[in-house]
């Protein structure tokens, strides 16, 4: 399988409209307050009184909660759709967003605090925009500051030749796998739903209009290309942008982090003035 074939998909295409539009799952997942409440109080320490810089922000879901908290955000999103989500919650004023790419975007202001969570910055292809991104965090930074990365540890244990792909989610209405290239560090994740079956009493006759003839489930696949990143890997990339590990935790909420860690917060600062 070609692990390739979506690259040359913009941002507006694989996060366009419709995905904007189910993004957000309020009071649950990512935006459940156990997970999104930590979060931004670690942000908001880190940032120590200065302002902060999201990468890829998205619908906001952090940057909002973030700004609530009395921290100045600015926000760069590279899917219109997704900046068109976010402008339904709040506006330019409360939290300024710039349409561009997160390894190349310059925004004005001297940030304490850049951050990028929930393994976005595997939606960079290559390694050498990944490194990119590094650099150009490092160029938003006053001295001293602060680059945060939220990152999962790829487990590659199930996977091999004959059976490439690994199952992350199965739950009923969804199906999440990742097909995975050890070789070039690349994965293709689907994430495939379900509608609701005609005998669900929460059905609308609209959802049952959309029932397959037979009665069976309609299903919905969506796939998006990243790359995945060792945490050794990522330290190298931040020295060559001149920042130095200074954190790295299993969570938020500053567990330890070990082997059996699957996921990582890791915090690189920049240098001070010379």
């Amino acid at each position: 399988m070609d692990l390739t074939s979506l690259d040359h998909l913009p941002q507006d295409t694989l996060w366009d409209a419709r995905a904007a539009a189910a993004y957000d799952t309020p009071g649950t997942g990512m935006f459940a307050p156990q997970v999104i409440g930590p979060t931004a109080d670690r942000l908001a320490a880190l940032a120590a009184g200065g302002a902060a810089l999201e990468f890829a922000v998205g619908t906001g879901r952090v940057a909002i909660l973030l700004a609530e908290r009395g921290v100045p955000v600015t926000g760069i999103e590279l899917s219109a759709p997704m900046i068109e989500r976010l402008r339904e919650k709040v506006d330019e004023q409360t939290l300024p967003v710039v349409h561009g790419d997160m390894a190349t975007t310059r925004v004005g202001g001297d940030f304490s605090l850049v951050y990028l969570v929930f393994n976005t910055i595997g939606n960079l292809l290559t390694q050498d925009e990944q490194v990119e991104c590094f650099r150009n965090a490092a160029a938003h930074l006053q001295p001293g500051g602060r680059f945060v990365i939220e990152l999962w540890v790829p487990d590659l244990r199930g996977a091999s030749p004959t059976a490439p792909a690994q199952v992350f989610t199965a739950e009923d209405g969804y199906v999440g796998l990742d097909v995975i290239d050890t070789v070039g560090q690349r994965i293709v994740s689907h994430h495939f739903r379900f509608d609701q079956g005609p005998s669900d009493p929460d059905a609308s006759d609209q959802d049952a209009s959309d029932q397959h003839p037979s009665g069976r489930r309609r299903a919905t696949v969506d796939r998006t290309p990243h790359r995945y990143i060792w945490p050794a890997e990522l330290d190298l990339m931040a020295r060559l942008a001149g920042l130095e590990l200074e954190t790295r935790h299993a969570d938020w909420e500053g567990s330890a982090f070990t082997a059996d860690s699957g996921s990582h917060v890791s915090v690189y600062r920049l240098g001070p003035a010379d």
